[in-house]
């Protein structure tokens, strides 16, 4: 039997609730223990001085409010091409980045810090033979990230699956050679999977957010939970104006994960709500309804 946990991408705190006090209080009151930290709320090119003492502020306003760190994940300001970038420099500057998140999410007790795997650009997604460069460099990188990572005592490197093959792990193929490579590093890759996350230009299966848990849940901690439909990965919360339109029920989804063989997933609930009116001022409303829903499902 699968453990399964509610919890939250903590990028549905930044730029509201970036303080540590104000988002472990949220957590609190809804009944959340768990969260994936976000890198947009300290930035690991900040000095480490000044990220160590936030990281200790947030230490703190955890243990007070009994929230814990599991892992840690590139943001909104995240979704860069990092190890995909066309320029080799890039790509070096890149892999210092990921060591810098590395030491802040050791810090913070998370198990494994990750982002998008090495998104591409047009022109180098297009031509197979620099597609496949940009792919074995950024293996070969997270090799010696891993090797570092270890070195740290995290448990596990995470990359997250796409919907588009220009940002690379969209398709089963490249997702189970991203993940057999893996295998052999001092800790090993994880993929983070997402509800929204579907290719819909690839096989049926490739369409399908069950289909990717039940293939991928046994190699994944996190799955980013949202409401949405099939034209885009929406991040809606589970509200009944929402939950009419999307697609995503809690008990298929449950169901999913337990046939997959998975260890134990956090289901991290990764919401938006436009900084417009009244998406503003209902957002924590929308995020404690999204909490109740899935209650049905999963008590932890």
């Amino acid at each position: 039997m699968t453990r399964i946990s509610l919890g939250f991408n903590c990028n549905c705190f930044t730029n509201r609730y970036d303080e540590p006090e104000e988002w472990t209080r949220v957590c609190r009151q809804m009944g959340v223990r768990r969260v994936m930290f976000n890198i947009d709320l300290i930035d690991p090119y900040w000095p480490w001085d000044l990220q160590k003492r936030l990281c200790d502020r947030t230490l703190d306003a955890c243990a007070r409010n009994d929230v814990r760190i599991a892992c840690s994940f590139g943001g909104h300001h995240g979704h860069q091409h990092y190890l995909g970038h066309p320029d080799p420099e890039c790509r070096r500057e890149a892999e210092e980045f990921f060591k810098k998140a590395i030491r802040q999410t050791a810090y913070l007790g998370g198990a494994s810090f990750g982002t998008c795997f090495a998104i591409q650009t047009v022109r180098t997604a297009s031509d197979p033979v620099m597609r496949a460069h940009i792919m074995n460099d950024a293996l070969e990188a997270y090799r010696r990230l891993a090797a570092h990572g270890a070195e740290a005592g995290l448990k596990a490197l995470a990359y997250e699956m796409t919907g588009v093959p220009r940002e690379t792990c969209a398709t089963f193929e490249e997702n189970d050679a991203v993940l057999a490579a893996g295998k052999n590093m001092a800790i090993p890759l994880r993929v983070c999977l997402d509800m929204g996350h579907r290719n819909r230009a690839g096989t049926p299966d490739e369409a399908d957010h069950l289909a990717w848990i039940r293939r991928y849940g046994a190699h994944c901690d996190v799955i980013d939970c949202q409401q949405t439909d099939l034209e885009a990965s929406r991040h809606w919360p589970f509200t009944g104006e929402f939950n009419a339109k999307g697609v995503i029920r809690g008990g298929e989804v449950v169901e999913a994960i337990q046939e997959s063989g998975a260890e134990g997933i956090l289901l991290a609930f990764e919401i938006r709500g436009a900084a417009f009116h009244p998406q503003e001022r209902d957002f924590l409303d929308t995020l404690q309804a999204s909490v109740e829903h899935w209650r049905q499902w999963v008590k932890d």
